[in-house]
C-alpha cells in the first residue's frame, strides 16, 4: 500500500520533507503516528498532532488505505 504523505509546520522539519510511504497492508491512523513516532523519534516531541486523509481531518481509528494523501497537521502557536 502506497500513501503520500504531506507534512506541515514543524513536522515538515522533523520529517524533512513530504513523500511516499509502504506499507504491506492497510493502517489505521493510530498505526501511523506510532510508525511515525518509531521511524523519526523527534515526533514524540510533538505534544499532538492531527492527521488529515484526503483534506479532512481523521480520528485515531479512521483506516488508511492505498493512494490516500495524508497530511500530518501539528498545533498551532504563536499569536
Amino acid at each position: 500500500m502506497k500513501i503520500q504523505l504531506l507534512a506541515f509546520g514543524v513536522a515538515s522539519e522533523i520529517l524533512s520533507s513530504s513523500s511516499e510511504l509502504l506499507f504491506d497492508n492497510t493502517i489505521s491512523v493510530a498505526q501511523l503516528k506510532q510508525h511515525l513516532v518509531t521511524e523519526f523519534p523527534k515526533m514524540s516531541k510533538i505534544s499532538s498532532f492531527a492527521i488529515a486523509i484526503n483534506e479532512e481531518y481523521a480520528n485515531d481509528e479512521q483506516q488508511i488505505q492505498n493512494n490516500d494523501v495524508v497530511a500530518i497537521i501539528p498545533p498551532v502557536s504563536g499569536g
